[in-house]
């Protein structure tokens, strides 16, 4: 292991204290102060909503910056950083930071080994009691103390030799640190899987696929992002892969479960509680792993513990999160690929729009409406917003000689991005501001006193009005922006965390 200090003698005093005093609790999670965003979506719900004020609509044109963390690589920033005491963890494939929230200085830096994982991303850390947990390119699971980042414990979750890796950043529900993997091959089984944050040791796994061994021919399913969890049910929701082939579904009839899908399971022992798939039987690698939303709130004049997603194949939905039933499937981007909804509002595919030898135009491409990139929901507005790709693409197989793609390669044939603000009683849009060509790559933050960030694809930071999608203020990333924002409150202070490329940018408005 390489581990990589800022001089220890350097390190300020009160930054000392704040490592010394690292200790989140299962109630830190539950409930985050607003000093702190403890998860990947700073509560458990997925919300990305927070409650701070002291940035208005009327004040936020005077954002200034409060400092710039150079990672000094050529990765680009997508995790989420963690704050919890006053200091930052984020990563970038094989690397953890540890870095002081108010002024930006480094405290400690984690370098995992050179391995033959691939390094396509990494979306950020999980931390509980004293420890930080990430997840390594070569699909392993580690372990730092918190206060120093040395190493714990590592573990290996999936081989990489045989087409594994791990980029999400783990949830962390009670005393389980809970898991996903990634992979890009086919005829790979995934899972689900729960670990003991003391020993590392597996506490239990659910499996997306059938194992290897069995007669079952579906494959696939990857658990690459972090799900969300509601304590009252006692249920994680989590989103799961494309199966396997990607775009020829002769070899796995039926409806392929549970992959693109949204499945409710027992945090405590994994056992599944209920499914539901956005994509039955997909042959257009629209995987179903964007954020699970959870929102309490009158639907349609009744009160609902609900769940929403903008998934990548076009259609937002909206459950009711106790039993998995739909309440609404619309969709809010081009889509063409489906002849209507079944009974469980599920989209019926169409026969006609699976990739064939002479193409088949369809909406949208590969790359999705929406991706990765977190949404937020606006309780005061009844907001669903997020970051859209109305697209366009011709789809293609070549079954003969085992090939086969999409034309254009992963933007398609057209597409543009907009920040998109759902109405989740009805599915229809409020408003949109577009983010230029292909998207923007941006997460969405919302917060109480009305004001929408996000970015765009020409590497602007933005602040709207989340009323009407009206531009606020803007500032230049000076690199691809591929991360959500973030918030948090400090000394009296409100700060507003984005990235662009390798850097970490920290806003505030000046000293009153």
């Amino acid at each position: 292991m390489t581990l990589v200090f800022l001089a220890g003698t350097m390190l300020w005093l009160p930054c000392v204290r704040s490592l010394a005093g690292q200790n989140v609790t299962a109630e830190t999670l539950l409930k985050p102060p607003a000093d702190s965003w403890p998860g990947y979506h700073g509560d458990y719900s997925g919300r990305r909503h927070s409650s701070l004020t002291q940035i208005t609509p009327k004040n936020v044109a005077n954002l200034g910056l409060a400092w710039a963390f150079q990672t000094g690589g050529t990765a680009v920033i997508k995790s989420s950083p963690i704050l919890v005491d006053g200091v930052l963890y984020f990563t970038l494939p094989d690397n953890v930071w540890a870095v002081d929230a108010r002024s930006g200085h480094m405290l400690w830096h984690y370098t995992y080994p050179p391995n033959k994982g691939d390094h396509i991303g990494q979306r950020g850390v999980g931390v509980y009691k004293g420890y930080v947990f990430f997840t390594s390119p070569d699909a392993h699971l580690i372990s730092l103390n918190a206060k120093d980042g040395s190493v714990r414990w590592i573990v290996q979750i999936a081989d990489v030799e045989k087409g594994y890796w791990a980029t999400m950043a783990p949830l962390i529900v009670g005393n389980h640190v809970i898991i996903g993997v990634g992979g890009d091959l086919d005829n790979l089984p995934t899972f689900v899987r729960s670990v003991d944050p003391e020993t590392g040791k597996t506490q239990w796994q659910w499996d997306v696929t059938p194992p290897e061994g069995t007669t079952e021919k579906t494959t696939g399913g990857t658990t690459w992002m972090a799900g969300t969890y509601d304590p009252d049910l006692n249920l994680i929701y989590w989103g799961t892969g494309n199966p396997t082939p990607v775009l020829t579904g002769s070899t796995r009839p039926g409806d392929n479960l549970y992959t693109c899908s949204i499945v409710a399971l027992n945090p405590d022992t994994g056992k599944l509680k209920w499914a539901f798939q956005p994509s039955p039987h997909d042959t257009h690698d629209w995987d179903a792993v964007e954020v699970p939303v959870l929102v309490d709130a009158d639907f349609h004049g009744k009160p609902r513990k609900m769940l929403m997603q903008a998934s990548r194949n076009g259609y937002f939905f909206v459950l009711d999160r106790t039993d998995g039933k739909n309440l609404l499937t619309v969709p809010f981007t081009p889509v063409n690929w489906a002849t209507g909804l079944d009974k469980k509002g599920q989209p019926i595919p169409a026969k006609e729009k699976e990739p064939a030898p002479d193409g088949r135009l369809i909406a949208p491409d590969e790359g999705g409406a929406t991706n990765f990139r977190s949404p937020s929901f606006d309780p005061k507005t009844g907001l669903f917003i997020v970051d859209a790709r109305p697209s366009w693409s011709i789809y293609f197989s070549k079954p003969a000689d085992g090939t086969y793609g999409w034309a254009g390669g992963d933007y398609g044939l057209w597409s543009k991005g907009v920040i998109e603000a759902i109405d989740y009683q009805t599915g229809k849009t409020r408003w949109t501001h577009e983010v230029g060509p292909g998207g923007s790559g941006s997460g969405v933050l919302t917060t109480e006193s009305g004001l929408t960030f996000s970015g765009d694809s020409h590497g602007n930071f933005l602040a709207l009005a989340t009323s009407d999608g009206k531009t606020l203020w803007h500032a230049g990333a000076g690199g691809t922006i591929a991360s959500s924002p973030t918030t948090y409150e400090l000394d009296g202070s409100q700060y507003l965390l984005t990235s662009g490329g390798g850097v970490l940018f920290a806003w505030k408005l000046p000293q009153q």
